[in-house]
């Protein structure tokens, strides 16, 4: 979404209040809804500041039993927005998460930024409980849905010799 500050830099309003829709993606995750992003731009003597929240429902696996998992991702995504060079290049590069900056018609489009932020931001693996015992590495089954009834010790086949001895 392209948002015109114009009317901020005029100073006819203090804040442009900011809520729509952004399709998001993630690798491994699946969002069956876009993005809900809420926020807005205000400025306070020439200093402007973006402030937003975003929240997105999430489906993905658990990464033990791969079960399926469903919550809602939220993240906060705040910059200062600045005019076209006001900063150098390399002020810029240095602090490329500080600042979002206007087009040279007084326009902000942070729609990629915001978007990459969710998909850095996203856990790598997600649990569907903290205390999640996985699966059995012999046949598969879920261990939170009881014993399989799987050997669980093995014993080391270099020293089966010694057990014979013991059994004996």
């Amino acid at each position: 979404m392209t948002i015109d500050v114009k009317p901020l830099l005029r100073g006819e309003v203090n804040s442009i209040k900011l809520d729509y829709m952004l399709p998001v993606e993630a690798e491994g995750v699946r969002f069956d809804e876009n993005a809900h992003v809420v926020g807005e731009i205000t400025d306070r003597a020439g200093y402007m500041r973006l402030v937003l929240k975003l929240s997105v429902p999430y489906v993905a696996e658990c990464a033990r039993c791969l079960d399926e998992v469903c919550g809602v991702y939220e993240e906060d995504f705040e910059r200062t927005v600045v005019t076209n060079g006001s900063l150098s290049d390399e002020q810029l590069d240095e602090n490329v998460d500080e600042y979002a900056v206007l087009s040279e018609n007084g326009e902000l489009d942070v729609d990629g930024e915001v978007a990459e932020t969710v998909v850095l931001g996203f856990p790598k693996k997600i649990l569907c409980d903290e205390d999640c015992p996985g699966l059995c590495p012999k046949c598969g089954k879920r261990k939170k849905e009881g014993d399989c009834g799987c050997v669980t010790k093995e014993i080391d086949p270099r020293l089966a010799v010694l057990k014979k001895l013991l059994d004996n």
